[in-house]
Protein backbone atom coordinates (compact mmCIF):
# COMPACT_ATOMS: atom_id res chain seq x y z
CA UNK A 1 0.00 0.00 0.00
CA UNK A 2 1.29 3.68 -0.90
CA UNK A 3 2.04 5.72 1.58
CA UNK A 4 2.30 8.71 -0.41
CA UNK A 5 -1.03 10.12 0.38
CA UNK A 6 0.17 10.27 3.82
CA UNK A 7 3.29 12.19 3.03
CA UNK A 8 1.99 15.06 1.07
CA UNK A 9 0.18 16.08 4.25
CA UNK A 10 3.56 15.78 6.06
CA UNK A 11 6.05 17.80 3.93
CA UNK A 12 8.54 18.55 6.83
CA UNK A 13 8.60 15.08 7.51
CA UNK A 14 9.55 14.31 3.62
CA UNK A 15 12.10 16.81 3.74
CA UNK A 16 14.03 15.51 6.78
CA UNK A 17 13.54 12.32 5.22
CA UNK A 18 15.35 13.40 2.20
CA UNK A 19 18.50 15.14 4.29
CA UNK A 20 19.06 11.91 6.62
CA UNK A 21 18.77 9.70 3.34
CA UNK A 22 21.34 12.20 1.61
CA UNK A 23 23.95 12.39 4.43
CA UNK A 24 23.21 8.60 4.63
CA UNK A 25 24.05 8.07 1.14
CA UNK A 26 26.96 10.24 0.97
CA UNK A 27 28.83 8.68 3.60
CA UNK A 28 28.49 5.34 2.65
CA UNK A 29 29.14 6.04 -1.10
CA UNK A 30 30.64 9.56 -1.07
CA UNK A 31 29.68 12.60 -2.46
CA UNK A 32 29.64 11.19 -5.88
CA UNK A 33 27.04 8.81 -4.76
CA UNK A 34 24.14 11.79 -3.79
CA UNK A 35 22.17 12.09 -7.33
CA UNK A 36 19.15 13.24 -7.30
CA UNK A 37 17.55 10.02 -8.60
CA UNK A 38 19.71 7.70 -5.78
CA UNK A 39 18.08 10.01 -2.99
CA UNK A 40 14.76 9.80 -4.65
CA UNK A 41 14.84 6.58 -4.90
CA UNK A 42 16.70 5.39 -1.59
CA UNK A 43 14.07 7.91 0.40
CA UNK A 44 10.98 5.50 -1.78
CA UNK A 45 9.87 9.30 -3.25
CA UNK A 46 9.20 10.57 -6.49
CA UNK A 47 11.86 12.74 -8.38
CA UNK A 48 9.27 15.67 -8.71
CA UNK A 49 8.86 15.28 -4.74
CA UNK A 50 12.05 15.43 -4.23
CA UNK A 51 12.60 18.38 -6.69
CA UNK A 52 9.61 20.31 -4.85
CA UNK A 53 12.11 20.66 -2.00
CA UNK A 54 15.54 20.37 -3.35
CA UNK A 55 15.40 21.64 -7.13
CA UNK A 56 19.26 20.60 -7.61
CA UNK A 57 21.87 19.03 -5.58
CA UNK A 58 23.54 22.11 -3.85
CA UNK A 59 20.44 22.85 -2.70
CA UNK A 60 20.05 19.45 -1.32
CA UNK A 61 23.61 19.88 0.35
CA UNK A 62 22.82 23.82 1.57
CA UNK A 63 19.50 22.16 2.80
CA UNK A 64 21.53 19.83 5.49
CA UNK A 65 23.97 22.72 5.96
CA UNK A 66 20.73 24.64 7.29
CA UNK A 67 19.65 21.24 9.84
CA UNK A 68 22.51 20.81 11.06
CA UNK A 69 23.43 24.61 11.80
CA UNK A 70 20.44 24.86 13.32
CA UNK A 71 20.81 21.71 15.79
CA UNK A 72 24.34 23.27 16.65
CA UNK A 73 22.82 26.68 17.41
CA UNK A 74 20.06 24.98 19.42
CA UNK A 75 22.71 23.05 21.14
CA UNK A 76 24.79 26.14 21.64
CA UNK A 77 22.15 28.04 22.78
CA UNK A 78 20.65 25.29 25.81
CA UNK A 79 24.64 24.86 26.86
CA UNK A 80 24.88 28.67 27.18
CA UNK A 81 21.77 29.07 29.25
CA UNK A 82 23.35 26.42 32.05
CA UNK A 83 26.19 28.26 32.14
CA UNK A 84 26.56 30.61 34.86
CA UNK A 85 29.58 32.72 33.50
CA UNK A 86 29.83 34.92 31.11
CA UNK A 87 33.29 34.89 30.25
CA UNK A 88 34.08 31.93 27.42
CA UNK A 89 30.21 30.67 27.59
CA UNK A 90 30.19 30.35 24.09
CA UNK A 91 33.07 28.66 23.37
CA UNK A 92 32.58 26.13 26.59
CA UNK A 93 29.20 25.29 24.76
CA UNK A 94 30.89 25.18 21.57
CA UNK A 95 33.26 22.83 23.15
CA UNK A 96 30.72 20.64 24.77
CA UNK A 97 28.95 20.34 20.84
CA UNK A 98 31.82 19.33 19.30
CA UNK A 99 32.61 16.85 22.23
CA UNK A 100 29.03 15.18 21.66
CA UNK A 101 29.02 15.01 17.58
CA UNK A 102 30.79 12.02 18.27
CA UNK A 103 27.94 10.04 20.00
CA UNK A 104 25.25 12.11 18.12
CA UNK A 105 22.52 10.45 15.76
CA UNK A 106 23.69 13.64 13.51
CA UNK A 107 27.26 12.44 13.71
CA UNK A 108 26.87 11.17 9.96
CA UNK A 109 25.03 13.84 8.85
CA UNK A 110 28.27 16.23 10.21
CA UNK A 111 30.67 13.76 8.72
CA UNK A 112 29.49 14.38 5.24
CA UNK A 113 28.47 18.20 5.97
CA UNK A 114 32.09 18.47 6.59
CA UNK A 115 33.53 16.98 3.79
CA UNK A 116 31.34 18.97 1.43
CA UNK A 117 32.68 21.89 3.27
CA UNK A 118 36.20 20.78 2.05
CA UNK A 119 34.92 21.00 -1.63
CA UNK A 120 32.29 23.36 -1.85
CA UNK A 121 33.14 26.73 -1.97
CA UNK A 122 29.54 27.86 -1.33
CA UNK A 123 29.10 26.18 1.93
CA UNK A 124 32.78 27.48 3.05
CA UNK A 125 31.58 30.71 2.74
CA UNK A 126 28.33 30.15 4.34
CA UNK A 127 31.02 28.27 7.57
CA UNK A 128 32.87 31.40 7.18
CA UNK A 129 30.07 33.30 7.86
CA UNK A 130 28.36 31.56 10.79
CA UNK A 131 31.76 31.60 12.59
CA UNK A 132 32.29 35.10 11.87
CA UNK A 133 28.71 35.56 13.19
CA UNK A 134 29.24 33.99 16.63
CA UNK A 135 32.34 35.63 16.94
CA UNK A 136 30.97 39.20 16.68
CA UNK A 137 28.25 38.37 18.64
CA UNK A 138 30.19 36.49 21.24
CA UNK A 139 33.19 38.70 20.87
CA UNK A 140 32.71 40.62 24.30
CA UNK A 141 32.87 37.05 26.05
CA UNK A 142 34.81 34.59 23.88
CA UNK A 143 37.52 36.94 21.99
CA UNK A 144 40.26 35.62 24.54
CA UNK A 145 43.17 33.84 22.85
CA UNK A 146 42.63 31.11 25.26
CA UNK A 147 38.94 31.08 23.64
CA UNK A 148 40.24 30.47 20.26
CA UNK A 149 42.32 27.90 21.26
CA UNK A 150 39.89 25.97 22.37
CA UNK A 151 37.27 26.03 19.98
CA UNK A 152 40.36 25.85 16.81
CA UNK A 153 41.31 22.93 19.21
CA UNK A 154 37.75 21.28 19.10
CA UNK A 155 37.79 21.73 14.91
CA UNK A 156 41.10 19.87 15.30
CA UNK A 157 39.28 17.02 17.72
CA UNK A 158 36.55 17.26 15.30
CA UNK A 159 38.47 16.56 11.85
CA UNK A 160 40.61 13.45 13.27
CA UNK A 161 36.88 12.00 14.50
CA UNK A 162 36.15 12.61 10.82
CA UNK A 163 39.11 10.88 9.58
CA UNK A 164 39.61 8.51 12.35
CA UNK A 165 43.14 9.46 12.20
CA UNK A 166 43.32 9.28 15.84
CA UNK A 167 42.43 6.42 18.55
CA UNK A 168 41.41 8.98 21.56
CA UNK A 169 39.50 6.96 24.48
CA UNK A 170 36.97 8.44 26.41
CA UNK A 171 39.28 9.26 29.63
CA UNK A 172 41.59 10.93 27.21
CA UNK A 173 38.51 13.04 25.84
CA UNK A 174 37.50 14.34 29.03
CA UNK A 175 40.98 15.22 29.94
CA UNK A 176 41.35 16.79 26.78
CA UNK A 177 37.94 18.66 27.07
CA UNK A 178 38.82 19.40 30.40
CA UNK A 179 42.39 21.57 29.21
CA UNK A 180 40.13 23.18 26.78
CA UNK A 181 37.52 23.92 29.08
CA UNK A 182 40.34 25.49 31.49
CA UNK A 183 41.45 27.55 28.32
CA UNK A 184 37.77 28.69 27.87
CA UNK A 185 37.81 30.67 31.42
CA UNK A 186 41.53 32.23 31.42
Amino acid sequence: MSIAHQRRKQPGRVRQQLLEVAARLSFEQGAAGVTLDAVSQAAGVSKGGLLHHFPNKMALLDGLFDDLIGKLDQTIAEEMRNDPVAHGRFTRAYLSSVFALQDEADAQGWQVLTIALLSEPHLRARWRQWVADRAGEHGGTDSSTGCLLARLAADGLWLADLLKSHDIDQPMRHEMRARLISLSQQ
